[in-house]
């Protein structure tokens, strides 16, 4: 059963991409390449400068995420340098890849253990840190729906009438707001954890949950902010709905489990952009690919060679210690020394630390 699990969201995954493929090609096939093209070009060249400076804030703020779970297990001995190189590739690939355990867990399991954490601490750190963007997202919709109820009439005809209603967005972002305040209460109450079936919500200590409050959000503007700056000033609608369309279809792309929300994201953006003509069109497909190369493909390609090479330096020190304990004649190799009770991978732990 459990493997048949493990293929029902990779398929998921693939029919969202397939579905929303067909309808972004509907919505674009009109569109040319060359005019998508010099609508990028179009892009004054300190917007495209915002847009990268967006990029870096965000991922300094997931770079944060790591450093707040950290703190929260009471680990500080790991350097802010390699928790940034660390987090940004582990992200960079999850977001392109999907989150997965062969992106973004595997890569901070690698990194962490050498560091002397155990499986359930980088367990632990994994789903802090999706809880934190969980949390900076409810934040950040429950104020944008608030500060404007009508940002749910831009998909008014393709959702239910009541869900578009300003009224309906109004309670339904007092009741976002409503959760965070909970889980601050919660964190400043020392209250017990909060369980929901398999779901255990243990509130962390102020300090931390203080931290979350502020790293989230920052994440999501700076993510947003790129896509901002790179539309027209002409047809901007301004940052909060931009926001608003952004947390939406991120959100979306995020839940349809498609490999980098690949079609999903473009296709909910694009149609609560709310396109009047074609010069429109162009210029927000090109603030979208804009996104997608910041945000997405320039830290892919930079994170498969940050892993190569820690990879290889990995490979290096082992092969290095192998020839150290074979070249010493007449050393017989201790046996291992297992402890009843632990998991390989603790056990493997225990024995790269008696190694070094």
């Amino acid at each position: 059963m459990k493997k048949i699990s493990e293929f029902i969201w990779p398929v998921i995954g693939l029919a969202a991409v397939a579905v929303s493929g067909y309808f972004l090609y509907q919505e674009l096939k009109t569109t040319s390449l060359s005019a998508i093209w010099a609508a990028i070009v179009a892009i004054p060249p300190h917007r495209i400068v915002l847009a990268a400076v967006s990029t870096l804030v965000a991922y300094a703020a997931l770079a944060w995420y790591d450093r707040i779970a950290l703190l929260h297990l009471g680990v500080r001995h790991i350097s802010w340098f390699f928790v940034s190189v660390c987090s940004f590739t582990t992200y960079a690939l999850s977001h392109n890849i999907g989150a997965s355990v062969f992106s973004g867990a595997l890569v901070r399991y690698r990194a962490y253990t050498a560091k002397g954490l155990s499986a359930a601490q980088v367990a632990v750190l994994v789903a802090l840190c999706s809880f934190t963007f969980f949390l900076g997202t409810v934040l950040l919709g429950g104020v944008v729906l608030v500060v404007d109820p009508n940002l749910l009439a831009r998909l008014e005809g393709k959702l239910p009438g009541f869900l578009t209603d300003p009224k309906t967005a109004l309670v339904v972002g007092i009741g976002l707001l409503g959760f965070v305040a909970l889980y601050v209460a919660g964190s400043v109450l020392h209250l017990k954890p909060l369980h929901i079936r398999s779901f255990k919500l243990e509130y962390p200590r102020p300090q931390i949950m203080g931290r979350q409050l502020l790293a989230a959000p920052l994440e999501l503007l700076g993510a947003a902010g790129i896509i901002y700056f790179a539309l027209p000033e002409a047809m901007n609608p301004g940052f909060i709905t931009v926001l608003a369309i952004f947390l939406a279809s991120f959100s979306l792309a995020l839940a349809s489990h498609a490999p980098g929300g690949l079609g999903v994201f473009e296709i909910v953006f694009i149609t609560a952009m709310q396109i009047t003509d074609a010069a429109q069109k162009d210029a927000v497909v090109a603030a979208v690919i804009v996104f997608r190369i910041f945000y997405f493909w320039i830290p892919a390609l930079v994170s498969v060679v940050v892993v190569l090479l820690y990879e290889r330096s990995r490979l290096a020190v082992a092969i290095g210690r192998s020839g150290r304990e074979g070249g010493r004649e007449g050393d017989v190799p201790e046996p291992p020394v297992v402890v009843p009770g632990l998991d390989a991978h603790e056990i493997e732990h225990r024995l790269e630390k008696k190694a070094v």
